[in-house]
């Protein structure tokens, strides 16, 4: 698999095909941050994997030879068709799932529903991190363990305190099943073609009681954070009767404030609003 600029260059120019910025392409050509990916995995073997947005196969490959079944996703055509004939033996003995198709809509690769203990190691395009979060989450199924290469901007709204700009929705939820153990920063120069952002490899582990919302609280919650600098109390006066009196009830048991804006409010906080609306 390649891990050079050239090597990457060349291979993309044997099957016609130019990174598409649309879809966050951004090819890993450095070997050594691939080994810190899976250092970083520090897998159990036999735990299945999952990979969003295989591309050259760089990871995958690694992932393969460490004995993991992995179930991956491509949205791309040409990528897929290569990755076809890469890794046909391992198709073949079903060590590897590929899929074509977009990992929202597949946020797990058709991993089996039965398997429990799963992780997700993958370069994640950076087009679909916030969006591929959120459809996880929506699975109610949370992996033991992720690293992923993502934006440094996205990892740092997932890990946000309340209180800052960077703190939304989809912190809060992520705050409530994993807790983000390691990252690592990664160069510019690792990349083909050479991103205009910063990235980084982030581990997260599951908690060992991991709290999901439901879909109700999450999209009431996302509605809210639209209108993050309103304060909370003429933001329920917009709602619904019957939602309205969740709130009214949420905000009195919590003793919270009417002044406070939606990112001044904690995650803990905003648990309870899940608890008392499931």
């Amino acid at each position: 698999m390649p891990l050079s600029p050239s090597e990457t260059s060349r291979l993309l120019e044997e099957f016609n095909h130019r990174p598409k910025k649309k879809l966050g392409q951004n090819f890993l050509t450095d070997g050594n941050i691939v080994h810190k990916s899976i250092a970083m995995a520090d897998l159990p073997a036999g735990i299945p994997v999952v990979e969003i947005g295989p591309g050259l196969g760089t990871l995958t490959q690694q992932l393969l030879l460490k004995k993991h079944q992995v179930f991956a996703v491509e949205i791309d055509e040409n990528l897929f068709e290569n990755l076809q004939k890469s890794f046909d033996s391992f198709i073949q003995n079903e060590q590897l799932n590929l899929i074509k198709g977009d990992a929202v809509k597949t946020p797990l690769a058709q991993l089996p529903e039965g398997v429990k203990d799963f992780a997700v190691v993958a370069n994640l395009p950076y087009a679909i991190s916030s969006p591929w979060m959120e459809s996880l989450l929506h699975t109610q199924r949370i992996p033991i363990r992720m690293v992923l290469m993502l934006q440094k901007e996205a990892v740092q709204r997932m890990g946000a305190t309340h209180g800052t700009k960077e703190y939304n929705a989809l912190s809060i939820f992520i705050k409530a099943a994993f807790q983000n153990s390691h990252i690592h920063p990664v160069p510019r120069q690792c990349f083909f073609p050479i991103p205009g952002i910063d990235s980084v490899l982030v581990q997260m582990n599951r908690l060992p009681t991991p709290f999901l919302y439901n879909q109700k609280t999450r999209t009431l919650i996302r509605k809210i954070f639209t209108q993050r600098r309103k304060q909370i109390g003429s933001l329920v006066k917009k709602e619904e009767p019957d939602t309205k009196k969740i709130l009214e009830m949420w905000i009195s048991e919590q003793n919270l404030s009417r002044n406070l804006r939606p990112e001044q409010i904690s995650p803990e906080q905003w648990r309870a609003l899940a608890e008392s609306n499931p």
